[in-house]
């Protein structure tokens, strides 16, 4: 009779972020769990319309080992955290949060490791001869910019807001030569996500060719109307597929450490 049961020893991991519609990580860790005979794991979203909401959303779980981090809480999340590993830190934007034996929360960012390897496996060498333009200067664009800086990368932001970015996209439509400095070029934003797919952002892609590298944060749908219209001009295009794969097998080692 004593004994624990398969449910007191479940583990239990997760999601934060609102809206959650467009969540790879439920499906992601489900069919790893099943593919790989992991029984005692859960996956769940759990859809929060406010950050202050964490704590008792920590309270109510008492099985939760880990989450995830979306948009728009990567920022906001930190403030409820005992402690960042020292990418996070540095990036100042949690994606991952680890819950200690002892009660500690402590986060972390994988987008880092993510977003740096699978660019390094895209481009190779060439990323380093070239200048970047960041689409964005939210949450999601501060580990693409902390990879950037370590790779000796010189870039430049783009924001609709004019005293948040480099650029505004009226500044590339303006002037349709000024696109030709940078042959990175890195969406960050939200814009042309499931279900919003008809949106993209405002750039001259007419003005673009083979040599230009366009590459999107966003994995569904999985070809954006940005690199749709990339690549009708004959730019290479890669979405964030592989990026949230290796973030995903980092945090699960995260997890498990």
């Amino acid at each position: 009779m004593g004994g624990s049961t398969s449910k007191d020893r479940m583990k239990l991991f997760g999601l934060i972020g609102f809206p959650l519609t467009h969540s790879f990580s439920k499906k992601y860790f489900s069919e790893k769990f099943e593919k790989e005979g992991i029984d005692e794991c859960l996956y769940e979203n759990f859809e929060l319309k406010d950050i202050d909401d964490l704590p008792v959303l920590i309270k109510t779980y008492h099985s939760l080992k880990g989450l995830n981090v979306t948009i728009p809480y990567k920022e906001d999340v930190i403030k409820y955290l005992d402690d960042l590993d020292y990418t996070a830190r540095k990036i100042q934007a949690v994606n991952v949060i680890k819950m200690m034996d002892d009660g500690k929360k402590i986060g972390y960012n994988t987008d880092y490791y993510g977003f740096r390897t699978s660019l390094e496996n895209w481009m190779g060498p060439e990323m380093k001869k070239i200048k970047a333009l960041i689409l964005g200067t939210g949450g999601a664009s501060k580990a693409v910019k902390t990879v950037l800086d370590d790779c000796g990368i010189l870039y430049s932001t783009v924001s609709r807001d004019q005293f948040k970015g480099d650029f505004t996209y009226y500044d590339f439509i303006h002037d349709s030569d000024l696109i030709q400095d940078y042959r990175l070029i890195i969406n960050t934003t939200p814009l042309g996500m499931y279900p919003n797919a008809n949106e993209a952002p405002n750039l001259p892609y007419e003005n673009m060719n083979e040599w230009f590298y366009l590459y999107d944060l966003i994995y569904n749908p999985e070809k954006t109307l940005f690199l749709e219209n990339g690549e009708k001009s004959g730019v290479k295009i890669k979405n964030g597929r592989e990026m949230l794969v290796l973030q995903a097998e980092k945090a699960w080692e995260i997890w498990n450490e």
